[in-house]
């Protein structure tokens, strides 16, 4: 979790992604944070994020995204 944690910082650093839960709902996030987050979530943690899986729910918040690193790391296991 702590690497997403930096990734997400990284890229925001103004968003308290420890407590968000409406990053996508209430647009916190934008189109090219989401690229971003993405990119780097598939190098870091060598998975790849699916255009499917792109979805509000899957990004509303830090957990609901480490949510979906650890059911894509499991399928590749």
């Amino acid at each position: 979790m702590e690497q997403l944690m930096e990734i997400l910082r990284e890229v925001r650093q103004d968003v308290d992604f420890d407590t968000c839960t409406t990053l996508i709902d209430d647009d916190i996030l934008d189109s090219f944070d989401i690229i971003a987050i993405v990119t780097e979530i598939n190098e870091v943690f060598d998975i790849q994020i699916d255009a499917d899986e792109l979805l509000p729910e899957n990004f509303n918040s830090a957990e609901n995204i480490y949510k979906l690193i650890q059911t894509l790391q499991a399928e590749d296991n």
